[in-house]
């Protein structure tokens, strides 16, 4: 465990598995900073145990810094920045360019521009990191999600530009999850189709993912990788 008194900073995180893993970040004793788009149940046991939480709405640039201009209003050091801000939407027709800019937005400019606007806070800490939440769709493309897949896609690719970049203070590194965590109103057949495109078969929960985020936190040796968490969809 690092003993970096900097609060660690995480995107999206009001619900499912970013709640899950700034939970998990408190219970290891990190300071914990949350950006969130939308008001959730979730944020009020982060507030209670002191985390710090800043609305963003990552889908125009404007948002995005003005997110960063609230940043550094509360800290002016990081230990890590954890980008898990995501957004799903279906490419409808006639509304192709607006959903491509929106995941572009979400997915690349965000944490392109939060990277560059705040690497002087994580070079106040040592160790510091840098980790991109991915997508295990990127490995095959998808032919029905494309924005989001190419959007997932170039956020692999800020993974190793960064990693480069930043070397040697700021490790860079992504994880790439297939599906880990159902909805509560996923019907069975969907359910069961789902974990038949892994190897292993199962619905690992959050966890799995705040175990490869706190290897890649204490390991001082990786950077420029994307942590593949598929179950081994990829055997299949």
């Amino acid at each position: 465990m690092d003993q970096s008194a900097a609060p660690i900073l995480l995107t999206g995180a009001s619900q499912r598995i970013g709640l899950h893993c700034a939970l998990r970040l408190l219970d290891d004793g990190h300071r914990v900073i949350v950006s969130y788009r939308s008001e959730r149940p979730g944020l009020l046991a982060l507030r209670r145990r002191g985390a710090v939480t800043l609305h963003a709405d990552f889908a125009s640039e404007a948002g995005i810094m003005a997110f960063i201009e609230a940043l550094h209003g509360h800290t002016d050091s990081l230990r890590a920045i954890v980008h898990n801000a995501s957004q799903w939407l279906s490419e409808t027709p006639g509304q192709e360019a607006a959903v491509f800019q929106q995941l572009f937005n979400v997915h690349m400019l965000a944490p392109y521009l939060i990277n560059l606007h705040c690497a002087e806070l994580l070079q106040r800490s040592t160790p510091a990191d840098i980790i991109h939440i991915s997508d295990d769709v990127t490995r095959r493309g998808s032919s029905q999600h494309l924005a989001y897949s190419a959007s997932k896609a170039g956020l692999d690719n800020l993974t190793l530009s960064f990693a480069a970049r930043y070397a040697p203070h700021i490790k860079v590194n992504g994880i790439a999850p297939a599906l880990v965590l159902f909805n509560p109103d996923d019907q069975p057949q969907y359910r069961a189709k789902a974990l038949a495109k892994s190897a292993l078969g199962i619905e690992p929960g959050a966890e799995v993912i705040y175990q490869s985020l706190r290897y890649l936190l204490d390991n001082p040796y990786v950077t420029g990788t994307t942590l593949t968490v598929n179950g081994g969809r990829h055997l299949k």
